[in-house]
């Protein structure tokens, strides 16, 4: 089968992916303050905690409403609002601008109320790469991290130097090796493709909060996800890696699927699960603070 991004360019690639989807039941509200854009995916019955999503697409297209589809599963199945962040796009805006509106977007939650414990950080293939890199900016500059992140088939690795990208080659149905090479590096433009921010493999990932990551066996970003998972494990980070058999670069937006249903379960279940934690830590530092029976002033 021919990957869907073989040949073409930029404007072709825009051009053929709509972003008209209205999901029913859901409340879109477009949001633009300051310098984020993006819209919020609230489904009824959200809890106030707050799924941050950043859309992948090569860092050179995508937007809120290409992703509108997935978002809004998602959001149901972590029983939580969802803001998904319009990132400016490569070749226009290339690095480190992306990145800089998603860490803008993160803090400008919190600073309208949001607790880091009440969000977590989503992200899909460019936009996985992209969450990780928030969390290693966050980490260094001693922001408070959130709750925990989630990955569908990051790109880990712009040097593409894991054997997926030679081995999977016949079996990825959606991306080609000259899609990658083209979009790095309009991306990229003269930074290092070992730069931890652009490759987050190559960053020391200590201190980072939980990690959901789901990848397919049968796409080139397999090793990205693997070699970055164990990676992380080694440092400490508490990982847990979903490897699908028989998939490909981001499956999950294939909703019709079952195992794209599963995948995003999985991952609104884990976004629950990081929100029920901390709402216990704090419990538990409450209870400390003011123990039963002592003296109140």
């Amino acid at each position: 089968m021919r990957p869907l991004f073989l040949r073409g360019g930029v404007a072709d690639w825009r051009r053929r992916w709509p972003d008209s989807w209205r999901p029913a039941g859901i409340h879109v509200q477009p949001i633009e303050s300051g310098a984020v854009r993006g819209e919020w995916l609230i489904p009824p019955g959200a809890a106030r905690t707050v799924l941050y999503y950043l859309h992948g697409g090569g860092f050179v297209m995508g937007s809120p409403g290409t992703h509108r589809r997935m978002m809004s599963y998602l959001a149901r199945a972590a029983s939580s609002r969802a803001f998904v962040l319009d990132y400016r796009l490569a070749p226009e805006h290339p690095f480190p601008a992306a990145l800089e509106d998603s860490v803008a977007g993160y803090r400008w939650l919190v600073a309208q109320g949001v607790p880091p414990s009440e969000i977590v950080i989503a992200g899909d293939s460019a936009g996985g790469t992209l969450t990780l890199a928030t969390l290693l900016v966050l980490r260094d500059t001693g922001d408070t991290l959130p709750a925990g992140a989630a990955c569908l088939s990051a790109a880990t690795d712009l040097t593409r130097s894991g054997e997926s990208h030679r081995t999977r080659v016949d079996d990825e149905v959606m991306l080609s090796p000259r899609f990658l090479r083209v979009v790095d590096n309009l991306y990229r433009g003269h930074v290092d493709a070992r730069d931890p921010l652009a490759s987050p493999l190559f960053a020391e990932l200590d201190g980072l909060p939980p990690l959901s990551m789901h990848v397919g066996t049968h796409e080139l970003l397999l090793d990205d996800t693997r070699a970055f998972a164990a990676k992380a494990r080694a440092a400490g980070v508490d990982v847990t890696l979903e490897v699908w058999p028989g998939l490909w670069h981001v499956f999950q937006a294939f909703v019709s699927l079952p195992e794209a249903r599963r995948s995003l379960d999985q991952v609104g279940a884990f976004v629950r699960s990081r929100f029920a934690s901390s709402e216990a830590s704090t419990a538990r530092a409450s209870h400390a603070s003011h123990p039963r029976g002592g003296a109140r002033s």
